[in-house]
């Protein structure tokens, strides 16, 4: 789960003790136009309280997608009301309103294999920003926020269960792949995002020709994988505070939009400390520290809608409600995990689902990254990629060897 460094309860520390100036500043936006209209305060930017907007979120989008050299079209994905032939419109809502899908499709050469990617929790799709260029060059790229998310539609969620919140994000996407025409991809989830990926893939497999889970969350249960240490924390009376926070569906992002004009500072701080901790050198640079901040600030100070999931997703501490692991004897997609050497999530739980699953699986350790090694580690990342996904890039795949400096467990 994209929950910025650590898990959330330390991010709200972090977040909170972290107030700086900021320095976000505007740059040269891109080429590529939205389809869809947007809503338009009164009052200008500089006088709203959160001075943010869907205009804003796009503007940023494109203004850190300037940095990619490959050519994309960026597009609202109309995904309806509701559900075809369901007496109920989407999320419970009284509005025969449409919900779009913000989506962005690079250029690729014919006869590419389709590669879809998303994003995980606290992120939206312009975190791949680095990879682009690379997996373009072997891939039609195309990369989604999920619903709630980034320039996507944000309706009020309305969810009260683990089930219904499932079904926000996997229905949807179904609705965004049936308006996309899509079949036969391959589909990428990182943390949060693999996820939905994975519980997608065992609904609908018959869509997706193979699935890459990138520090995916959701493989383990409270039960089977709480520390005696975590235990012990949460009878304390921070763990207590912090538990209730949870449950209270506090977010990050709450933090950010009570900060009003100075929110900005907080995400600048984040940015800056976070895309540092674990580089294999090629930190990011100025410009690509600054445009960042500036798109994670836009995405996290608007409405809030997809961040409520967490509550019914997992329980404090991260641990999924509905383990992955439970299912993995149904499993129907060839997949392969990729973790960063230092991501928190563990990667033992893949292995224990693969000692379930009935498919090809392969767990890939990316050196000298973390929880994001696709920014952390670039270049390795992307040679995990290419690997893994052999069968549909290479004339004689079975003679691909291992990357070196990669680690197959």
């Amino acid at each position: 789960m994209n929950l910025l460094r650590n898990r959330p309860w330390s991010l709200i520390s972090r977040m909170t003790q972290e107030m700086n100036k900021a320095d976000v500043r505007p740059s040269a936006t891109a080429t590529a136009t939205p389809t869809v209209a947007k809503k338009r305060s009164l009052w200008p930017s500089v006088l709203r309280w959160i001075p943010t907007s869907t205009d804003h979120i796009i503007a940023a989008e494109k203004r850190l997608l300037s940095l990619v050299k490959t050519g994309y079209v960026q597009e609202q994905v109309n995904i309806g009301s509701g559900p075809p032939g369901s007496k109920v419109r989407w999320f419970r809502s009284a509005s025969n309103e449409p919900r779009f899908i913000n989506t962005v499709t690079f250029d690729s050469k014919e006869g590419s294999p389709t590669l879809v990617m998303i994003h995980g929790y606290g992120a939206s799709q312009g975190f791949f920003f680095r990879n682009f260029d690379t997996l373009a060059s072997r891939f039609r790229v195309i990369a989604i926020d999920l619903l709630g998310w980034g320039g996507s539609s944000r309706p009020d969620f309305t969810c009260k269960s683990t089930e219904e919140t499932e079904a926000w994000f996997i229905d949807s996407f179904e609705e965004w792949r049936k308006a996309k025409n899509l079949s036969n991809f391959i589909l990428l989830g990182h943390s949060f995002g693999g996820y939905v990926a994975a519980k997608y893939a065992l609904k609908h497999p018959g869509h997706i020709q193979h699935l890459i889970l990138v520090g995916p969350a959701g493989f383990s249960s409270e039960a089977v994988d709480q520390s005696e240490r975590f235990a012990q924390f949460r009878a304390t009376w921070k763990g207590a505070i912090l538990n209730h926070l949870w449950e209270s569906n506090f977010t990050p992002q709450k933090i950010v939009r009570g900060l009003g004009p100075w929110g900005p500072n907080i995400v600048r701080k984040y940015t800056t400390a976070r895309f540092g901790a674990y580089s294999s050198g090629d930190v990011l640079t100025e410009e690509e520290s600054r445009l960042l901040t500036d798109y994670v600030y836009h995405t996290f100070a608007a409405k809030g809608s997809g961040e409520l999931c967490m509550k019914y997703i997992f329980s404090f501490g991260a641990f999924a409600r509905m383990p992955l692991l439970k299912s993995a004897s149904d499993w129907k997609v060839p997949t392969t995990f990729i973790y960063g050497v230092q991501d928190w999530m563990n990667y033992q739980g893949a292995q224990e689902t693969r000692k379930q699953m009935k498919v090809p699986c392969e767990i890939i350790r990316v050196p000298q990254g973390g929880h994001f090694v696709f920014i952390d580690n670039t270049n390795a990342f992307h040679s995990a990629m290419f690997y893994a996904c052999r069968k549909f890039l290479s004339p004689k795949p079975d003679n691909e060897s291992f990357p070196e400096g990669l680690q197959s467990v």
